[in-house]
């Protein structure tokens, strides 16, 4: 379809445009082209234009290749109002794209991609940009830690859309003495949905199961190990470390013979899940909206149901109030079998919970809102007071949380201040998440690790500067 003239003269709210260009550095390809503009439309008709180059070799990762990429990419680059994304046309029935490896440096770089891209980005820019005269426009560089990845699984839930399961070989950051750090090579499997490709849904450590060093290692030709013992995910360990503050009432729980109880509304891949009952000893209730995720998550990231972990596939915040209902409505003593497809069946085995923490790890369907959690829905006062029901007199409700703007978070903190008896919080420290705590009744700091068995085994599978950091607000 040809394009029309004077299609980018001006700025057209969340409109994206795809084409392609023959490639004037290499005249046997062709250059893929893609321009979308903000939801927002510039206050002061002063439309900011960045133009990104598409790494070599992710031309088919999501993040680069489809519209709900292209929309985090440009909420994520403050300011922008129109984001031009400029990289190589993959050929059709390449077999390699399933596999990336990291070049040395681009080929677009090599070909003097900021010289010709000059005035290709011009010409898209719209016409008011134009009123002080040439304007540049600013490369944006995309910039993540990516080395190797391999794409293991795709398939497609009926609620989350297309997903994929890949193992990647990372650069993470490791102290090596005081003030000094050093970059260590690390193997890990994840989940992402095509829906948010930008988003990690799941992340878990792996290890190759014979001995190599990262170094030396394909990662196309290597079979990996789960490793369950610590968690990768960013905000999840902040999550874990909400547990000090009922500590003490948990280690009492467990001396009298009873294991702590926890609800998760989010499963992913079951990282939380898992590590709750192996590391923590908890007895574990999950709720996942697709049954396709939960597939993913026994077969690739070593969920398993069973008398620890119980899964029910439905909608959280459904499944909270009605909980809460039945609770009020009926007493009971027993769980349900490991999993169910239907609330009401799993309801019939006249269970009354008093769990000791709500997890929730819920996020917005809405791409073009960006990405928040929780959902709207979730801040409403009778979700909030369902979920309150549900914990026991010393429980407490654990939320992550990525605010959609300033105004979401403040009112997530009065509608929680509104409902519970304090409320207390942890900085991921990423730029992106925070972790609520709302406790059903007054906490009190353990008084010494000593005394707190519970809570200096919780010391010992995460890092102790998450349980340090969390403050009352």
């Amino acid at each position: 379809m040809a394009l029309e003239a004077g299609a980018f003269e001006s700025i057209h709210p969340s409109r994206f445009i795809c084409f392609t260009i023959p490639n004037p550095s290499c005249s046997d390809s062709l250059l893929r082209v893609a321009v979308l503009d903000s939801h927002i439309q510039p206050a002061d008709d002063s439309p900011q234009v960045g133009g990104m180059l598409v790494p070599d070799g992710r031309e088919a990762d999501w993040i680069f290749s489809t519209e709900s990429g292209h929309s985090q990419l440009l909420y994520s680059s403050q300011g922008i109002s129109r984001l031009i994304l400029v990289g190589n046309q993959l050929k059709e029935g390449d077999c390699t794209s399933n596999i990336y490896h990291r070049p040395l440096e681009c080929s677009l770089h090599q070909q003097g991609f900021e010289v010709w891209s000059k005035p290709l980005l011009l010409a898209l820019s719209p016409r008011s940009l134009f009123k002080n005269g040439i304007p540049e426009i600013p490369l944006l560089n995309y910039e993540d830690n990516l080395i190797s990845s391999v794409v293991i699984h795709r398939c497609v839930g009926c609620l989350v859309g297309e997903m994929l399961v890949e193992d990647v070989e990372i650069e993470i950051e490791s102290e090596n003495g005081i003030h000094h750090s050093s970059l260590k090579r690390e193997f890990r499997r994840r989940l992402r949905f095509k829906r948010m490709p930008n988003l990690i849904q799941t992340e878990i450590h792996i290890v190759p199961e014979t001995d190599h060093s990262c170094d030396g290692v394909s990662i196309k030709d290597v079979e990996f190990m789960l490793d369950h013992r610590v968690l990768v995910h960013p905000y999840l360990a902040p999550m874990v470390a909400s547990l000090s503050l009922i500590s003490e009432n948990i280690a009492r729980q467990i001396q009298d013979g009873f294991k702590p109880k926890a609800l998760c509304l989010g499963v992913g891949g079951g990282a939380l899940l898992t590590f709750l009952t192996t590391q923590l000893g908890f007895e574990v209730t999950g709720v996942e909206n697709d049954g396709e995720v939960l597939s993913v998550a026994k077969h690739y990231f070593g969920l398993e149901a069973d008398e620890s972990i119980r899964v029910v596939i439905g909608d959280g915040i459904e499944f909270t109030k009605k909980i809460a209902y039945h609770k009020k409505m009926h007493n009971g003593s027993s769980f349900a079998s490991s999993e169910h497809n239907d609330f009401d069946h799993f309801l019939d085995a006249k269970i009354s919970p008093n769990f000791d923490v709500v997890m929730v790890d819920l996020d917005s369907r809405d791409i073009r809102n960006d990405t928040s959690s929780p959902p709207l829905e979730f801040v409403r006062r009778d979700v909030l007071l369902a979920a309150k029901s549900i914990l026991s007199e010393n429980g407490i409700l654990v939320i992550n949380v990525i605010p959609l703007s300033k105004s979401f978070y403040e009112s997530l903190e009065n509608h929680l201040h509104e409902v519970f008896c304090e409320l207390h919080k942890i900085d991921v420290r990423n730029g992106e998440n925070f972790v609520l705590i709302a406790a059903v009744s007054p906490q009190i700091s353990p008084v010494s690790d000593h005394c707190d068995s519970f809570l200096m085994q919780l010391k010992s599978v995460i890092p102790e500067s998450w349980i340090n950091s969390i403050s009352k607000i």
